[in-house]
């Protein structure tokens, strides 16, 4: 069966892209592991996601938004960093509005994003699927199916997670950092509010972290190492919330547990090439976060306004989708806007999670520097909160640089 595009995964990232390319008038192809019902209702996995504005527009401009209910969207009005106690942070406000950006259930995204793919003509779904084969050269792509058929297109993208099988099979290497550790997530209702701030809370021997729903009601996040966070998760509810009080020191009063819980090691990822003969990565296939700075979705998002950029350009020009002049444009300008922050998120795991003490001294003064430069931390909040294009023009990028610099 020949397709123009066929994309194995169909996660969050993989769905926007069908519902991209798709609204372009390509054919595409969605091969998915799960069954079909796992995909129009995916079950709580305990992930929030905090989506900045510029990943905002794209999914409202996708039509993806519209699909989330208005209960599962929450503001996020500021950010702290905090290092081992509350004496030492740094705070992270919106330059301007009201919200750095708004959580959402991974959940609910997943489910308004296949909502979206439904009403999109031109998009076939093969779910519960098992790759047998699959190829992609110069001359063509396709990918046989176990007990099904062999599906033939113009491009192939894999979009099936860090972990993925089809870059594997297709012979591209990629940089693996476990770092030792296991991410235990559940939602807590808890005593005291939280103002809609989200925590960063850098302590030894494990990282907190707090995001904020419900004025008394926020997801709990602690990495610890793996064993640690296997025993903690295995608490029966009255001990855990016993537990995640000590942890959070209080800070929030009494606590309960009110969601299930989930645990995730923690392995980052960063795919040595994004593109080949007819062949494209994205999503966590291209570039797999560590979560500590909440960005993993927005550069999956990211990449899917790049890719569908370079489609679109391909077809207005009436070239062919997979011109490797093209896909080379692709790799490198994702690549371009991913490895800053992928290589300064692994800077900050290593620095804040380093217990020696010249360590814990270094990062000591880097929060306060970083806390005493407003023009620092006017910079973060205009990584969330800037809305435009995902690659601005040059003097786009000058005239935000001089925004960041003001006085005030």
């Amino acid at each position: 069966m020949n397709h123009d595009v066929l994309i194995v995964g169909a996660g969050p990232t993989g769905l926007c892209l069908a519902r991209a390319l798709g609204r372009q008038s390509l054919r595409v192809a969605l091969v998915e592991r799960q069954p079909q019902a796992a995909l129009a209702q995916p079950a709580f996995d305990g992930r929030e996601i905090a989506l900045t504005h510029a990943s905002m527009r794209l999914l409202r401009e996708l039509d993806v938004w519209r699909h989330l209910p208005a209960e599962g969207i929450h503001p996020l009005r500021s950010a702290k960093v905090m290092d081992r106690d509350l004496a030492r942070e740094m705070r992270v406000l919106p330059g301007d509005g009201d919200r750095l950006g708004n959580l959402v259930p991974n959940h609910l995204i997943r489910r308004a994003a296949w909502q979206a793919v439904q009403e999109t003509p031109g998009v076939t779904l093969y779910p519960d699927a098992r790759i047998q084969a699959l190829h992609a050269g110069a001359d063509s792509a396709w990918v046989q199916l176990q007990d099904g058929p062999r599906l033939q297109a113009r491009l192939l993208v894999a979009a099936d997670s860090r972990f993925s099988e089809t870059r594997r099979a297709l012979g591209i290497d990629a940089d693996l950092h476990d770092f030792g550790k296991s991410m235990l997530v559940c939602r807590v209702r808890h005593e005291l509010p939280h103002e809609h701030a989200a925590w960063e809370w850098f302590g030894l021997g494990q990282t907190r972290a707090l995001l904020p729903l419900d004025e008394h009601l926020a997801s709990a996040v602690i990495t610890l190492p793996g064993e640690q966070a296997r025993v903690l998760a295995g608490l029966d509810e009255s001990a855990f919330a016993t537990e995640l009080e000590r942890r959070y020191d209080g800070r929030l009063g009494r606590m309960e547990l009110a969601s299930t819980r989930h645990v995730y090691p923690l392995v980052a990822t960063w795919a040595r090439r994004f593109v080949g003969p007819r062949l494209a990565l994205a999503g966590d296939a291209a570039v797999g976060m560590h979560p500590v700075t909440a960005h993993g979705f927005n550069l999956g998002l990211a990449g899917v306004e790049r890719l569908s950029c370079t489609l679109a350009d391909a077809l207005r020009q009436g070239r062919d989708i997979a011109d490797p002049s093209l896909l080379a444009g692709y790799q490198r300008r994702h690549r371009l806007g991913c490895r800053p922050l992928f290589q300064t998120t692994r800077a900050i795991v290593g620095l804040y999670t380093d217990d020696r003490l010249p360590a814990r001294w270094l990062r000591g003064a880097a929060l306060h520097a970083g806390a005493a430069l407003p023009p620092f931390r006017r910079a973060i909040a205009a990584t969330l909160t800037d809305a435009g294009p995902v690659d601005p023009s040059p003097l786009q990028r000058v005239r935000a640089g001089l925004a960041q610099l003001r006085l005030g």
